[in-house]
């Protein structure tokens, strides 16, 4: 990594849908129970392995949110919206998905399901990707896969849950990009494969979320014309990113 930027950005997360449903969780979740059925409204993603997928990736992230709605044999479904396209850089986008997660006991348990990403406001076509993870206690690991029009896209990542003696929680993410036709840059070279990775470490705070995030990737300089990765960055960033909600 040739350098490294340092980002503050300072986030106010609002759900306006909130308001209609009963206030029984915690400040970012908003539960209730609808027969054999839960439903969870919230600014943050509540879903475990798809969490790791349907995340706040740029755009105006002040602004997003979704629901979820799991049945009790462990089927669910629900939608996330990591932009609400309010600004005019950026665009709607609904991560639409639906699973089932079934634990073996209390230490073990799977999860799978399949993600649809659509932009209604834009060209851009759908994409879809499909997941499956694993649970061993409070940590999960799981992987993505994806084949959309032109390139294929593959995600490995881990959540290692609370790490109680420091109160901390850390995410890392893993992903690795193949492009059918090559990109061509300035200067001659082309790129058809490359990779990004992040590292999050969050703690809550004075009833804030404070995350510190580390993002890279394989490309640099001229290369990054060519990136259309899971990071807002190409080159190497450090973010800082603090998090209040209002429920």
């Amino acid at each position: 990594m040739p350098y490294a930027r340092c980002f503050i950005r300072w986030s106010v997360a609002l759900f306006t849908g909130a308001m209609f449903v009963h206030q029984t969780a915690s400040a970012q979740v908003i539960e209730r129970e609808l027969g054999d059925f839960s439903l969870k409204l919230g600014t943050t993603p509540s879903r475990t392995m798809a969490q790791g997928l349907v995340t706040p990736s740029g755009g105006d992230t002040a602004f997003h949110g979704g629901l979820d709605l799991t049945h009790d044999s462990g089927f669910y479904f629900g939608q996330w919206s990591p932009s609400a396209g309010l600004t005019p850089d950026t665009a709607l986008e609904v991560d639409s998905y639906m699973g089932f997660k079934k634990p073996f006991d209390k230490t073990l348990g799977y999860e799978l399901g399949v993600i649809r990403y659509s932009y209604p406001n834009t060209d851009q076509l759908d994409s879809h990707e499909l997941y499956a993870g694993f649970r061993i206690f409070d940590s999960r690991i799981g992987t993505a896969f994806s084949t959309d029009a032109g390139r294929q896209d593959s995600t490995l990542f881990l959540d290692l849950g609370s790490l109680i003696p420091l109160g901390l929680d850390l995410r890392m993410q893993y992903g690795n990009h193949q492009l059918d036709t090559p990109s061509v840059i300035e200067g001659g070279g082309v790129v058809s494969t490359y990779n990004d990775w992040s590292f999050n470490v969050s703690r809550p705070w004075m009833g804030m979320d404070m995350n510190l995030i580390y993002s890279g990737s394989s490309l640099n300089g001229a290369d990054c014309s060519a990136y259309s990765g899971h990071n807002t960055q190409c080159e190497g960033a450090v973010t800082l990113k603090v998090v209040r909600s209002f429920f």
